[in-house]
């Protein structure tokens, strides 16, 4: 059964500011979440819409995009453009025989992946903080370290020689310029966290207020702040599975009994996650190490079971400012900030050695923490606040994320190409991020030795697992070689995965 597309009530305002797609994606957002846009109802094509609208069909189209990226629209094949199932609109319409479901086709271990190498979709298009490098960038015990010859595909190390010079040096003489403090702010330097306010409404779209911002040492040490301050021994804490091990790590030093929760192909699965949990941790804007982005309706779902089990959710955003397909994705604290905490860091966006992050939760909290951080001499250095405010007031960060962003952008092309074209095997995550898994079923462990006697260093999805891998895979990371060595590095790959 072919639905009608639906008339949508939109318009496209010449004489605002902001761009045309943003409008329109923005009027189709609130049409499905005010209910006016059913879940299962057809959506104009996007040629019919751009008449409608009389603006160009990229706009349109664009839009589409943004919104499938986020989750409120799905494809069916053969059949158009939908409101996803799930999406926060009025009853859910008949999906009609041989609809697809968003979640795909399915992948040995990892539900809702599809069959064949890339995403199920609609678009063609083809703590990590400070500690990433201390956990990622460590080399699994059976594996020697990388020497100067070695193509370097561990995930979780940023490229640090793109950073500018000249913004470096003079972020770094402006500490010379300022008077140390005689007493630091618990919550660290007012006007870094002020500035921060701004970089992420631009950056990851989402409000905040600086007395709802602390400055950490990283994600690793926010994470220690919360259970220090939240949790009491043996309260029941979840992380996905496969996930950060060293979010595990902290936590069940702080005592917590740490359980497993599933994911499938877009995140953390919502009506698995077992009762009782008082925190939750989840990567939602690429699920680590999986890839996946956890759309808005299950975005929802998740901040309604926090708030009916009295479960706080942490939020570790640790490479949201890098997609490929469409703009960023907006974190989850902006839709329900009175039960997510947000970790962000610029571990990814410039170097772990500055150890310098934010966390982001409401006041109360912040305050609470800001006192544990001060006694237990917790924060990050002030000269490094300095340098960090100077690169954000200038801009300089905000040009260096852009520029990063289409430097990992072709590195990661050459690597999905060669990927794609080795076959059998099915690829993860490529959407965002730095890093892709490549999920084979022919012996992940077995196949990084081999690259390693070639001369290429990457990581298996086993590290990841806290209990028995359900699947195998591996874990390249794009961040710290360059071009030419991610070339090398895929010529590599193309012969280990073609030998028997």
């Amino acid at each position: 059964m072919r639905h009608e597309a639906a008339e949508l009530p939109l318009a496209a305002d010449r004489a605002d500011t902001s761009p045309l797609t943003s409008q329109v994606a923005g009027q189709i957002r609130d049409a499905i979440g005010d209910g006016r846009l059913a879940a299962g109802e057809r959506l104009p094509s996007t040629r019919a819409l751009a008449a409608v609208l009389s603006v160009s069909r990229t706009v349109v189209t664009g839009a589409y995009a943004q919104l499938f990226a986020e989750g409120w629209i799905e494809g069916r094949h053969g059949s158009g453009t939908y409101v996803s199932a799930g999406a926060p609109g009025a009853t859910s319409l008949d999906r009609g025989p041989g609809a697809s479901e968003p979640d795909g086709a399915q992948v040995p271990g990892v539900p809702g992946t599809g069959d064949g190498l890339g995403r199920a979709g609609f678009w063609p298009n083809g703590g990590l903080g400070e500690d990433a490098a201390a956990l990622d960038a460590e080399l699994s015990e059976d594996l020697p370290q990388a020497s100067g010859d070695v193509a370097d595909l561990r995930p979780g190390i940023p490229w640090v020689p793109g950073i500018d010079r000249a913004a470096w040096r003079r972020a770094w003489r402006s500490v010379g310029l300022t008077s140390p403090l005689g007493r630091a702010d618990p919550a660290g330097l007012p006007e870094l966290r002020g500035a921060l306010t701004g970089y992420l409404r631009r950056s990851r779209g989402f409000r905040c207020t600086p007395d709802q911002v602390l400055l950490t040492r990283g994600v690793t040490a926010a994470l220690s702040l919360l259970t220090a301050g939240l949790l009491g021994p043996g309260d029941v804490v979840g992380v996905e599975e496969p996930g950060y091990p060293r979010a595990r790590d902290v936590l069940s030093a702080h005592g917590a009994q740490v359980v497993p929760c599933r994911v499938d192909a877009h995140g953390l699965v919502v009506e698995d996650l077992p009762p009782g949990l008082r925190l939750v941790y989840t990567t939602p804007a690429h699920q680590y190490p999986l890839g996946g982005r956890l759309p808005v309706p299950r975005r929802q779902a998740l901040i309604e079971w926090a708030r009916r089990n009295g479960t706080v959710i942490v939020e570790d955003d640790y490479d949201g400012e890098f997609r490929y397909d469409v703009a960023p994705l907006p974190p989850m604290y902006g839709l329900g900030p009175d039960v997510v905490v947000y970790l962000g860091t610029t571990s990814k966006t410039l170097t772990p050695a500055l150890r310098l992050g934010w966390l982001v939760a409401e006041p109360g909290l912040v305050t609470r923490l800001a006192k544990d951080s001060y006694v237990s001499e917790a924060g990050p250095s002030e000269l490094v606040q300095h340098a960090v405010l100077t690169l954000v007031k200038t801009g300089d960060l905000e040009r260096h994320v852009r520029r990063m962003r289409h430097e990992y952008c072709r590195r990661r092309a050459v690597l999905v190409t060669a990927l794609r074209a080795c076959g059998g095997g099915v690829l993860l995550g490529d959407e965002a991020g730095m890093h892709v898994v490549y999920q084979t079923s022919r012996g992940a462990e077995a196949l990084a030795a081999d690259a390693w006697q070639r001369g290429v260093a990457l990581f298996t999805l086993r590290r990841y697992f806290a209990g028995t891998a359900t699947c195998e895979g591996l874990v390249l990371g794009y961040g710290a070689a360059g071009l030419a060595d991610v070339t090398r590095a895929c010529q590599v790959l193309a012969e280990v995965l073609r030998d028997p």
